[in-house]
C-alpha cells in the first residue's frame, strides 16, 4: 500500500516538528510553534463545546429550512404552530445544555475560515 506525499511549506511542517523554537525563529518563522497542553477539564469542556456547536449549527439549518417552508406557504397553520413550538423548545434545551456543560460560546474560531456560526 502506498500513501501520498505530505505537501506543505517548510514553516507549516516545522510547526509539528520537535525542533528547538530558537532554530525555527532563526529559520524565518516569526514565532515559535504552539504547544498543546492537555488538561482534563479543558478537554472535556472543549469536547462539549464542539458537540454543542455542531448541534447548534444543525439546529440553525433546520430553523432556516422551516422558515423557508413557512414563507413558501407549504405548511398548514397547525404545522406552523408545531414547528414554532419545537424550535422554541430546542433553543431552550440548548441553553440548558450550555449551562450544564459550562460552555459560554458555541462560536468556534476556524482560523482561516472565520467563525463557525454567524452571530
Amino acid at each position: 500500500m502506498q500513501y501520498g506525499n505530505v505537501r506543505g511549506r517548510p514553516g507549516d511542517i516545522a510547526a509539528f516538528a520537535d525542533a528547538d523554537p530558537l532554530e525555527i525563529a532563526a529559520a524565518g518563522r516569526a514565532s515559535a510553534p504552539k504547544r498543546v497542553e492537555l488538561n482534563p477539564e479543558d478537554v472535556e469542556r472543549g469536547l462539549s463545546q464542539l458537540v454543542l456547536s455542531v448541534v447548534e449549527l444543525v439546529r440553525k439549518l433546520v430553523e432556516k429550512q422551516a422558515l423557508r417552508r413557512i414563507e413558501g406557504g407549504r405548511l398548514s397553520s397547525e404545522q406552523v404552530e408545531r414547528v414554532g413550538l419545537t424550535l422554541m423548545r430546542l433553543e431552550t434545551q440548548m441553553e440548558e445544555l450550555k449551562r450544564h456543560f459550562e460552555v459560554d460560546s458555541l462560536n468556534i474560531d476556524l482560523s482561516p475560515l472565520g467563525q463557525l456560526l454567524d452571530d
